[in-house]
Parts: C-alpha cells; structure tokens; sequence
C-alpha cells in the first residue's frame, strides 16, 4: 500500500510544489483547503476537503490514514476574520486532531528568527506554534524560510511589477537590511525529505546568497530591463505610498509588521544554507517573465 500524506493548502505557492513531489514520488495525496480549485493541474490528483477548524471531530476524519502532514497553512496579514490570532488558534486545533487521528509525523513552515517575544505577531505566532509541535507527542521536521520565490511567488514578481509600471520605485531607509531568498523548489524539496526522516529536528531553510535589499531590487530592475529610479524614503512614508498603491490595485502591498521585520534583519539565516538554486541565476532564466503581470494576495485567499 502506498503512503497516504496531506498538504494543507495544496492548490497554494508552496503547498503545490509540496504536493507535486510527493506525487512524484508514488504518495498518495489529500489536502485540506478554505479555496478548493478545480481547474489546478493538480485537483484530480488530490483528494479535496475543507477546512473545519470549527469542528475537531470532522477535521480528525479528514485526518485519518495520514502518515505525513504537511502544513504550510498561515496568513499573512490580518483581514476580516482572518487574523494572527485566529490562524494560531486553528494551527493548535489541526495539530491536536492531526494527534488524535494518529498521524506520524508533522512537517510545519514556520518562519526564520521566530521569537515569543517579539513586538510582530507574526513571529510571535509562529515561535508559539513551533513551541506547541514540540510539546504535541507526534514526530516533527520545522522548517524556517525567510523570502520564497519561483513561479507564481507574489514578492519578488510584483517587485518586478511595480519597477517594470512606475519611474519611482521606494525603498524604506538605506535598504541595506538583508534578504535571503529560498527557492520553492528547494524548500519542497527539503520539506518532502524531512517528512521521510524519523528526526525530530528545526532548522532554518534558505538560500545560498544575501542580498541587502536594496541588492535585490537593482537585480529586479536589471534583469526586467527597467528604467524605474530607485527613491529612499522613511518608514511612514514607505507605508503610505504601499497603501495607497494598494487602493489602486485592490489588494495590500506591504504591512507596518513586513517594514519593521525588513529593518530589523530578520530575513536572513545565521545558520549554513541549506538550499542550492541561485536567486540570481533563477532570475536571469525568468527575466521575461517576472513582473508580466501582478499577482494578488486578496484574490489568492480571500477572494
């Protein structure tokens, strides 16, 4: 018999790249999803079901027969009744019916530089859920990314947008706080191998190249053939001119929580990469196609 895992959110960026490996690799699949997507290349490969956070009994049905769970369920910014809070608390109901289902093993994204006491409640949330997995009982992999890209990564592809649009692109102080991205490919990858190990284990999941940010942008702008003039502005400023871009494409571009985490450092790793594939290189082969079109958060999960 084959091994069945689940990918929450298996029609999502990461979570898709997640799915296809473990086809690849002669799993069979489920999912669970709040955006059931049946035109995906992936849908009539996977075994769809809902969300029901609401009811841990129906969520342990979903999850029986598991081996593997997957998660790569979060959000990004509060929204309606999609709040840090609430998807905190919807994680804990889905580790604990993942327990009581009997499934094995628990891979999770977390984020990189995870702390219970930081002023962000994204961090905040995600140090407190690693916190709860390791106190679970059920065998575990954490994985800590900091900036994914790949096809159908919205940062790095709307970066693009905007420079490929407007002649001013801003910049949030000297922009010489540091990124560094990870592949999707790569962190599938790594998740997918983690899930086949019996180690119980945490570790940071990133590429093999820091850019300041500032680095990153004039790579964006190079590699689309962009004229855009490169501005630097404060904080407040940077978080205006986002919201009110924002207004014009019905979405939200940037949050005061990513403006404070960017200044603070916390997109880089202090630990040895783990992942291979270069930005740059990734970049110049999809120069053609990044920033083509903008890709939006609301209509991806809210809409």
């Amino acid at each position: 018999m084959t091994q069945t895992d689940l990918v929450t959110g298996a029609f999502s960026f990461t979570g898709s790249f997640v799915a296809e490996l473990l086809l690849q690799r002669g799993h069979t699949l489920r999912t669970l999803t709040g955006h059931p997507n049946p035109a995906h290349p992936l849908a009539d490969r996977v075994d769809t079901r809902a969300f029901c956070f609401d009811d841990p009994v129906a969520l342990a049905e979903h999850l029986k027969g598991v081996h593997t769970l997957y998660n790569t369920y979060w959000v990004r910014f509060d929204h309606g009744r999609n709040t840090y809070e609430g998807a905190v608390h919807n994680t804990q109901v889905l580790f604990r019916a993942a327990r009581d289902a009997g499934v094995q093993r628990i891979v999770h994204v977390s984020i990189a530089n995870p702390s219970l006491n930081s002023s962000l409640p994204y961090y905040r949330g995600k140090a407190q859920l690693e916190e709860d997995l390791q106190e679970l009982g059920v065998d575990f992999a954490i994985l800590r990314p900091t900036v994914i890209f790949g096809e159908g990564g919205l940062l790095i592809n709307n970066i693009g947008w905007l420079l490929r649009r407007f002649p001013l692109f801003a910049v949030v102080g000297d922009g010489e706080y540091r990124m560094q991205p990870v592949f999707v490919e790569d962190l599938a990858e790594l998740m997918v191998d983690a899930g086949a190990s019996r180690e119980n284990t945490v570790i940071d999941a990133v590429g093999p190249e820091t850019y300041s940010y500032l680095e990153l942008v004039k790579l964006v702008r190079e590699m689309t053939g962009s004229r855009s003039k490169i501005v630097h502005v404060g904080p407040r400023l940077g978080y205006a001119l986002g919201r009110m871009l924002g207004w014009v494409v019905r979405d939200v571009l940037i949050t005061r929580e990513e403006i404070v985490g960017l200044l603070d450092d916390l997109l880089v790793s202090h630990e040895s990469p783990r992942c291979r594939t270069s930005f740059r290189q990734w970049l110049e082969r999809s120069r053609g196609v990044v920033g083509r079109g903008y890709i939006s958060e609301l209509d991806l999960h809210y809409k």
